[in-house]
């Protein structure tokens, strides 16, 4: 199988989808003449054309408000925002319409578009550039929110995003485009709302989504050096969540530690808290562990990044605690 990087299983999902529909455009800053921020869109304008694919200035409320017109009129827009941070100029488009036009109009306009970029940390580029807004997104009825962990996972739920029906958020990361990992030659798709088993266990079941599927493993595979089988999923997307194989792990494991770069108030890693204990408490050996950012807005200098953002000695010591090691 080939092994290609973050941003090129993108791309290919991209491209796969605007060569099979034309209905679907990309628009966003400097996604056509410059090949994308990340380089993402590299070679697009080429191959589609500055109609489809579209520079826009730096007026994120202005683009998600056309993208959303759009997609109400029968296109599939896909805009990208060069960071999630600056999607909080767009909100209200995002929120107000996209999300509740289904709703608001009686099933008449259906709105099916898809938000994309990168989300959190990307090293030091201090509290303005660095949030973590899934949980804001997912809370939000007519959503559905995607972070993908790899390669193989951003182009199979890529694809699936521009196909579905309602808007999406899908949420990258600036610290994994050049990441590579195994893709498959040839069309695939992953349904929304199926976490994976990364890997199986059955002692203590940890459970992260996006970039912190690293920790997730570097801290499992130290935990396996003392002894603890520890089962890891990824959720893939926070909304919906699949619950069940959630909970169908805690029943297995009997203990539970969630791993959320997002700060601890309602984060994601809250909800999924309250659902293993409303619906698996039974099968609760010990109290719910979970990992989150320092409640502070994120710094510049390294060292302190550092210390606030989940990593893999908190997590080891938090399933070391769950096992009362």
């Amino acid at each position: 199988m080939r092994q290609i990087q973050f941003r090129e299983a993108l791309r290919e999902a991209l491209t796969e989808e605007m060569t099979r529909d034309e209905r679907v455009f990309l628009m966003g800053e400097e996604v056509a003449e410059y090949n994308g921020a990340y380089k993402v869109s590299q070679g697009m304008l080429d191959q589609f054309g500055s109609e489809r694919i579209i520079d826009t200035p730096i007026a994120e409320l202005g683009f998600a408000g056309i993208g959303v017109g759009a997609a109400m009129n029968g296109l599939r827009p896909i805009i990208e925002f060069m960071t999630f941070n600056f999607s909080l100029v767009a909100i209200d488009q995002i929120i107000n319409s996209a999300a509740k036009m289904m709703s608001m109009s009686g099933g008449q306009y259906g709105v099916p578009i898809v938000f994309r970029g990168p989300t959190g940390n990307a090293g030091m580029l201090s509290s303005q550039h660095s949030q973590n807004f899934e949980s804001w997104y997912a809370n939000c009825a007519g959503l559905k929110v995607v972070v993908p962990s790899n390669p193989y996972d951003a182009k199979g739920l890529l694809k699936s995003s521009i196909r579905d029906e309602d808007p999406v958020i899908f949420m990258e990361s600036e610290l994994m485009y050049g990441d590579k990992g195994e893709v498959p030659d040839g069309e695939y798709l992953i349904p929304l709302g199926v976490a994976d088993i990364k890997q199986e266990g059955n002692e203590v079941t940890l459970v992260t989504f996006g970039k912190m599927l690293k920790i997730a493993l570097e801290a499992a595979a130290e935990a396996a050096k003392e002894g603890i089988s520890v089962e890891v999923i990824d959720l893939r997307t926070v909304r919906p969540i699949d619950y069940a194989s959630v909970v169908k792990s805690v029943q297995k494991t009997n203990r539970l530690v969630i791993v959320e770069e997002a700060w601890p108030l309602a984060a994601i890693s809250s909800e999924i808290t309250y659902h293993v204990q409303k619906h698996a408490f039974d099968y609760l050996d010990a109290p719910i562990h979970r990992i989150n950012s320092m409640d502070v807005p994120l710094p510049y200098a390294p060292t302190l990044i550092e210390a606030i953002l989940p990593n893999t000695k908190r997590t080891l010591d938090a399933i070391k605690a769950v096992m009362y090691k």
